[in-house]
């Protein structure tokens, strides 16, 4: 196989002389020239220099914050936290992609095969339907088939299926009543909870087999790393995505919030509300599910355009700059110093007084396109939610990070940084400054979340000449 790829080469080369059109000279790679694309519901953050800390007396004497002059690279932000309604097409898309996991393999499993309705957009005539689409290897392009035959029909220890296709164009059957064959009814059957642990009729998704698996690369480590194969630094994470609603009964005591238990995630009167009962890590497999998401649609789309990069979550440096929306030592995003505007309005969802939520017109989250965005238009940057950040949280950090795009990245770190404050707190935590932490695995009813992607260019700056 080497000596062919040599010959190749060799070939290539020599057949190549004198039919190229760039006269001999340094021309580049022709492949034409990028233009960046502003993702959907994002705004740009012009990247630039800020003063980072607390300009004013930390009142709460935590120290953790000296100021200090950084730069940040530009980047798109969500003009809002994301929504429930954006949450649950993320949950809608793992719940949907493991019926088609599990129907795949039993089809698998039984010998069955694709019918007439395979591929054509229609309801399923049996299982089969659903069969891998690489389950008849004949019908293959070359490389698909070289691809089955050397890594998908082999899979991993971890995943037996890994890499093989589902089928997505045939639709799902969600009435019982039409269930095409007691294979599809056994695979549906399973994904709901057993009957005696279901009342008033209705049967509930068993929302802990809602598992999603993504892939990463620890590029930090695999720098620093002397030794070591690319293998080693490749991380695979397999994450429950649904959120806690339980996080409205847990975070209170001795208080009746049965309701947004209920209701608050999945009924569309909060579809525009933000997220929350999210963990860090639920967050990041969501910046990851958008990545492929959004490059899936690139693929099938768009032959020959480049992949978009991908989306993730801010740092605490990034989150901080944008937070500012370009005032310079500002003590809120709107400036400050005070939490009214001149009209005598709350300019934020938080909690202005002793136990009176209702204060600012909202008892608990508002929608999260509420009150009057920052100068870099980004909505509730103070209040509503507090928001994950990428950033591990050292009470010193601001002493030995990077005066460029810094950031504490440290998996051993349990304690990631939450910034902007909540609606159950007070002002002191909407202040852009204020650093406070939560850990990754914890789930909470104030704390939600918003991506960003790096902006592919450094043109664009936002300090001032």
């Amino acid at each position: 196989m080497k000596k062919f790829i040599a010959f190749a080469a060799i070939v290539t080369l020599l057949t190549s002389c004198g039919r190229s059109s760039d006269k001999g000279e340094l021309v580049g790679v022709k492949g034409g020239k990028w233009y960046p694309e502003k993702p959907y519901g994002m705004t740009l953050v012009p990247g630039g220099s800020f003063i980072m800390g607390k300009p004013d007396d930390d009142l709460a004497e935590v120290e953790d914050a000296p100021t200090r002059t950084v730069t940040v690279r530009s980047f798109y932000m969500d003009e809002t936290e994301i929504t429930n309604s954006e949450y649950r097409q993320f949950v809608e898309w793992v719940k949907d992609s493991v019926m088609r996991v599990r129907l795949a393999i039993l089809a698998d499993a039984t010998g069955q095969k694709p019918g007439a309705n395979a591929g054509k957009g229609k309801n399923a005539g049996s299982i089969g339907d659903f069969a891998f689409n690489d389950s008849e290897p004949e019908k293959m392009s070359a490389y698909d088939k070289y691809m089955y035959d050397n890594y998908y029909s082999i899979g991993t220890a971890d995943d037996p299926y890994a890499g093989r296709k589902l089928n997505r164009k045939v639709k799902l059957i969600k009435d019982t009543q039409q269930y095409p064959d007691e294979y599809y009814t056994e695979v549906m059957d399973s994904m709901y909870l057993p009957i005696e642990e279901s009342y008033n009729g209705l049967r509930t998704i068993d929302v802990n087999k809602l598992k999603f698996r993504y892939s990463w690369m620890d590029i930090q480590a695999a720098a620093k790393a002397k030794v070591g194969k690319r293998k080693d630094f490749v991380k695979t994470e397999e994450i429950k995505v649904y959120p806690d609603t339980t996080v409205w009964i847990k975070d209170f005591t001795y208080s009746y919030n049965e309701p947004m238990h209920n209701d608050y995630f999945w009924h569309k009167a909060y579809g525009d509300y933000p997220v929350v009962g999210v963990t860090w890590k639920q967050a990041k497999a969501f910046c990851a599910w958008r990545t492929l998401q959004k490059n899936t649609w690139v693929k099938s789309k768009k032959k020959g355009r480049d992949l978009v990069n991908s989306f993730r979550l801010p740092t605490e440096a990034e989150w901080e700059y944008a937070a500012r929306g370009g005032l310079e030592s500002a003590t809120y995003p709107w400036g400050g110093p005070y939490v009214k505007s001149d009209r005598g309005c709350f300019m934020a969802n938080f909690k202005p007084n002793r136990g009176d939520y209702a204060a600012d017109e909202a008892l608990y989250t508002v929608e999260a396109k509420s009150y009057d965005p920052n100068g870099y238009n980004l909505y509730n940057m103070a209040g509503n939610v507090a928001e994950w950040t990428d950033s591990a949280y050292n009470p010193n950090a601001y002493e030995y990070v990077s005066t460029m795009n810094p950031n504490v990245l440290d998996a051993s770190n349990k304690r990631k940084v939450v910034r902007g404050g909540s609606w159950k707190d007070v002002a002191y935590f909407l202040q852009v400054s204020t650093r406070d932490f939560e850990y990754a695995d914890s789930a909470r009813s104030f704390i939600g979340f918003r991506t960003v992607q790096d902006y592919m260019g450094t043109q664009v700056t936002g300090t001032k000449k």
